[in-house]
């Protein structure tokens, strides 16, 4: 082969390398929520069983939703993803927050291989869980608590915000993992008032 057949063939296939690379889409980042820790609250029933958690379709999906740009229109970032399915995750938080607040309770998800009879039940509905406009995060939940024994469910609507330390996904997420936190003081003194 001639030197300039070769030097053609080893242009061309740098020349393909570098369309190659140039095409490929940069790794998303993956965030995931925090444990954020609370004040015990002692009391609780023995066994809690936290069904999984219900959110609106728009969370229902790999990437952050921000908030509501306004205009009926959602920021969605393509490069901002959760490590894991929104809902199992915020029950999986959920479920290690209230945990922490409610020593002497276990607290376990339905969906986990765990099966004890439980003394109580947790169902947790979030239609909203994201960014305002008024730049503050607003989780949205309507709870219910029943006792096993055929006790009275207890029911209530929880509206949190907690405002993130700056603009960035991080201080979101943070801010995301805060307002969960206080959805379990609340579930907390639920469980303790049924």
């Amino acid at each position: 082969m001639s030197a300039s057949l070769l030097r053609r063939r080893g242009l061309l296939a740098l020349a393909l390398a570098s369309a190659a690379s140039g095409c490929s889409s940069p790794e998303p980042a993956y965030y995931t929520l925090g444990i954020a820790p609370g004040a015990p609250q002692r009391g609780g029933p023995r066994l809690v069983e936290l069904r999984r958690p219900s959110v609106a379709g728009y969370l229902d999906r790999a990437e952050i939703v921000r908030g509501d740009t306004g205009g009926y229109r959602l920021d969605v970032r393509a490069g901002e993803r959760w490590g894991e399915p929104f809902d199992a995750m915020m029950g999986r938080v959920l479920t290690e927050d209230l945990n922490q607040r409610l020593p002497g309770t276990t607290v376990f998800t339905a969906q986990g291989s765990l099966s004890p009879d439980p003394q109580a039940r947790i169902e947790v509905d979030v239609p909203r869980f994201d960014l305002g406009t008024n730049g503050r995060v607003v989780l949205r939940a309507q709870v219910a608590v029943s006792r096993s024994a055929g006790g009275a469910v207890r029911t209530r609507t929880v509206q949190i915000e907690t405002v993130p330390a700056s603009a960035g996904t991080p201080a979101l997420v943070a801010a995301m993992s805060q307002a969960l936190g206080q959805l379990a003081d609340a579930v907390a003194s639920m469980l303790r008032a049924s």
